[in-house]
């Protein structure tokens, strides 16, 4: 019989797919390589009982395999693994019993099987090989390829070395379980460890994305080898999706994967089930055949086979407060090579969705107080106005994770007689009550400065008598500018500043000053103060540039660390368009622990 000859079928029988036997036998961690413990087994059996072939046969649902070898031709000797349809030992596990055949051509049970034509099988002796809980894992068997009468002294000797092989079995077996054991352990220990932080970790950012990718990389690889999270919008449709592979280098198609999420869910995905009905759902196992029913789009199956689809493991995402609203599903998918997931895989994930709900919703009521905060300190800012005299250009950017408004302001317009007015402020406080008293001064300026001719020194100190006689219970700081053309064809700025960031002038030849002198005190304070104008040349190019402090000040440096940092910044800045030059004063102050206000203005 050859190689390419059509095999005859193999015997099946119930006991050698027994899910526990199996078990049992991939306990073992052997396979169809050669183990020298027991090609021990297999050189003793064969010297002691003078056959030409013996083998440690463990034996599958689908295939027999020897970590035991001595004499089998080739290539059964290269392989170390046969199919069902050569093997006598599926008989030992069947008949759970040993099998002694002198000749196994006359035996009604074997003598079709191609393990006598192919591999020279004629007398045959096996005796099984157990687990602790005698379950039949195999046998330990002697082969020779003329008949034979078996002596009760080598069956004996053959049923020693087996009783001494099966114990070798049960030490894999106990090995491994003891190495699971501290697997599950220190599995269970990193898991208590991640959940005792998760809720810092969650609540350690409350912008929506940053949690969602934190959340991610908390799970994986310690609880899967990849995980989707997504959250819906109020009608319940997926609106974003979010995904980690532990393998970075499959990041494409783990952005794929996400990107299809949002549009290729058909009615019976799993991700709908769970959104739809609160409820958690566990594949164990899994196959692509559930990616396939859950979509409607044909690149995801292929996708989710490249990033490994073994089992999956998907719960809701449940919004804070009791009222059981899902708001998102959290999925993680094991590959092949991982166990499958279990009950106590679906407890822990059901935490971290419960723990994820609360810091989701919090993030949403962020972003919902954050947006109106921002509506209603950008609606308190004016529209710059349009000047023959110079360009203008504002920003104003709130601190970075705080729902509060604050009491940055800035302000121009121009006066009857031509003149332009430009200033700006910054009310004591990071709150409702702080941006409502900026509302307040911002009006009181334009009220008290419109239509007069006064210097700037002097509007400030009328400004001052106006908040001490309203009884505007505040403190604040404030350059105020008047800005008007001169004989000589540049712009004649007079300033007063009342305890504010000093203003800088960017010269149109890249020099920078800043207007340190003359700093007068608060606005605000209990005594009148009578105070003093200041002025400088604009000539055509230079910019002035007003800002608030949350621009320079920061807890880990002193102000003039700031303000060096800040002229050090304006260097070659001159030519910029003045937008971008704002945007970029502004995008290097990341991480502001303040509002940040400017207001540039560039002699045309």
């Amino acid at each position: 019989m050859t190689e390419g000859t059509p095999e005859r079928p193999a015997a099946r029988f119930a006991a050698l797919a027994d899910p526990e036997r199996l078990r049992a036998l991939a306990e073992t961690r052997l396979d169809a390589a050669p183990d020298e413990a027991f090609d021990r087994f297999a050189r003793l059996v064969s010297d002691l009982l003078e056959v030409p072939v013996a083998l440690v046969s463990l034996v599958t649902a689908d295939r027999q395999f020897f970590p035991g070898a001595v004499g089998l031709p080739e290539p059964w000797a290269a392989r170390r693994q046969t199919p069902l349809s050569h093997s006598f030992c599926q008989h030992v596990v069947d008949i759970e019993v040993p099998m002694v055949l002198p000749d196994a051509r006359l035996y009604p049970q074997v003598r079709r099987n191609l393990a006598i034509e192919d591999l020279g099988v004629i007398a045959y002796a096996g005796i099984p090989l157990t687990d602790l809980d005698g379950r039949v894992l195999g046998s330990l068997c002697a082969i020779d390829s003329k008949p034979r009468a078996w002596t009760a002294e080598q069956l004996r000797t053959l049923a020693d070395l087996a009783a001494a092989c099966s114990s070798e079995l049960r030490l894999r077996i106990a090995l491994e379980g003891a190495e699971e054991a501290r697997r599950r352990a220190e599995e269970a220990h990193d898991r208590l460890a991640m959940l005792a932080g998760m809720s810092e970790t969650l609540a350690g950012t409350l912008d929506i994305a940053t949690a969602v990718d934190r959340l991610g990389h908390a799970m994986v690889p310690l609880l899967a080898d990849w995980c989707l999270i997504t959250l819906v919008d109020p009608a319940g449709t997926p609106r974003t999706v979010s995904a980690v592979h532990r393998d970075p280098a499959l990041g494409p198609e783990m952005a794929r994967f996400a990107e299809l999420m949002l549009t290729g869910l058909g009615p019976e995905s799993i991700t709908r089930a769970v959104l739809r009905t609160g409820r958690p759902v566990l594949g164990d196992p899994g196959g692509l055949d559930d990616v396939v029913r859950g979509t409607t789009h044909p690149e995801m199956p292929p996708l989710a086979e490249r990033l490994g689809f073994a089992s999956h493991l998907s719960v809701p995402i449940t919004a804070a407060g009791g009222r059981g609203i899902t708001i998102g599903c959290i999925t993680l998918v094991n590959g092949g090579r991982r166990r499958a997931f279990d009950d106590g895989d679906l407890h822990t994930v059901l935490d971290i969705g419960r723990r994820a709900g609360q810091a989701v919703g919090n993030s949403w009521m962020y972003s919902e107080q954050r947006h109106v905060a921002e509506v209603l300190q950008h609606s308190m800012l004016p529209l710059l106005p349009e000047s023959t005299e110079v360009e203008l250009a504002a920003r104003y950017l709130p601190a970075a994770d705080r729902v509060e408004v604050g009491g940055d302001w800035y302000d121009a317009f121009v006066q009857p007689d031509g003149d332009l007015i430009a200033a700006i402020g910054d009310v004591a406080g990071h709150d409702i009550e702080a941006a409502a008293t900026m509302g307040q001064l911002r009006n009181l300026v334009r009220g008290n400065a419109y239509g007069r001719t006064d210097a700037a020194g002097d509007l400030l100190t009328h400004l001052d008598d106006a908040i001490r006689g309203l009884r505007i219970g505040t403190v604040a700081t404030a350059v105020l500018t008047r800005i008007r053309r001169n004989a000589t064809g540049g712009l004649t700025v007079g300033w007063c500043n009342a305890g504010h960031p000093p203003p800088l002038v960017i010269r149109a030849d890249d020099g920078v000053e800043v207007l340190d002198a003359h700093r007068e005190p608060l606005l605000g304070l209990s005594r009148p103060i009578s105070r003093a104008s200041r002025e400088l040349t604009l000539a055509k190019g230079d910019t002035l540039l007003l800002y608030t402090d949350g621009l320079t000040e920061r807890r880990d440096r002193t102000i003039d660390e700031g303000t060096a940092e800040l002229l050090d910044r304006l260097a070659g800045t001159a030519t910029l368009p003045l937008g971008e030059l704002c945007d970029r004063l502004l995008a290097a102050a990341h991480a502001r622990e303040d509002d940040v206000a400017l207001l540039a203005l560039r002699a045309r």
